[in-house]
């Protein structure tokens, strides 16, 4: 279906292009200054290190329902190969070949397009088929180092797991920044966990991907207005799936990456860090997660950390 109005005006509220000027291809990361860095390094306590990314392997989460989105298959090229001759150092290579966002990544500015546009104002087309993003790839992504906000909606909500249909709503957002105990700020990213990962580490692959919980339509107002940096979730698809709005696929991708040019991050493991803040009562931390600089991709892997 076409775009609603609903999704016009709601565009319009939030749009960036041109904040940061018009040759500008990073986006809300523009917000991750030296001062909030610096902030952000002033929130580790016990350095208690958390690692937020899945495993790479070929039984990932991908289950064929994205085209082309292939999980990691990994290859020897070579073993114990004494390659300088019989009795030197012997050396062991491997490759592999996936999507760029197979597994824990990030969704970069070029990942998707409406009405025929990317991120400020770029035409769709700067995608192509040979030399990928040419312009908003995933390589101009300036080091994503900043306040990690952990907004544990799932435990806001008095459960492990939000159900399939959950929509999260900025009302969602409120009551889980109330348990946080700390409000988020410019330059923070935010972890928005549903509890939905915990289906793939059961074990089930079909029931992690759909139906889903995720982020609704509302929810790109309460970032805007909020100045964040970057969100990241514990699902598949990010927003709502099958979506809120009947035949309305991604809008919030949209609104997002085009409208806001905000990098939004997707299977990320949250389980143990939502332990770890319970347990410490506290929900902001320092986070790294750096984009790995594919030349022209529309997303990355990612390994993130969160530090207490």
């Amino acid at each position: 279906m076409p775009l609603p109005q609903e999704f016009h005006d709601i565009a319009a509220r939030v749009n960036n292009w041109g904040r940061w000027g018009a040759d500008d291809e990073i986006g809300t990361l523009n917000l991750i200054t030296d001062e909030v860095v610096r902030a952000a390094a002033a929130t580790v306590r016990s350095g208690r290190r958390i690692p937020l990314a899945l495993p790479l392997r070929q039984d990932g989460v991908q289950t064929g329902m994205i085209p082309g989105r292939v999980n990691p298959l990994h290859t020897m090229t070579a073993i114990n190969q004494e390659i300088f001759g019989p009795g030197t150092v012997a050396t062991s290579d491997d490759a592999v070949t996936m999507g760029l966002q197979a597994a824990t990544h990030w969704d970069g500015l070029t990942h998707v397009s409406h009405s025929g546009r990317l991120y400020n104002h770029r035409p769709a087309d700067a995608v192509t088929a040979h030399a990928g993003a040419t312009v908003l790839g995933i390589e101009k992504a300036t080091p994503i180092t900043s306040r990690g906000v952990l907004l544990d909606v799932a435990r806001a909500h008095g459960t492990d797991l939000l159900p399939g249909g959950h929509a999260v709503t900025p009302e969602d957002l409120d009551a889980a920044e109330e348990l946080a105990g700390t409000t988020v700020r410019a330059g923070d990213i935010v972890l928005v966990r549903t509890g939905q990962l915990r289906h793939y580490l059961a074990g089930d692959r079909q029931a992690y991907a759909f139906p889903s919980p995720g982020l609704s339509l509302r929810t790109p107002e309460w970032f805007h207005a909020r100045d964040v940096a970057a969100v990241a979730n514990d699902t598949l698809t990010f927003e709502i799936f099958p979506p809120e709005i009947e035949d309305l696929w991604m809008p919030v991708h949209a609104l997002d990456l085009v409208e806001m040019g905000m990098l939004q991050g997707q299977n990320w493991n949250l389980e143990e860090l939502a332990a770890a803040c319970a347990e410490e009562g506290r929900y902001s931390f320092f986070l790294s997660a750096m984009a790995e600089p594919f030349v022209g991709g529309s997303g990355t892997p990612v390994a993130p950390v969160a530090v207490l």
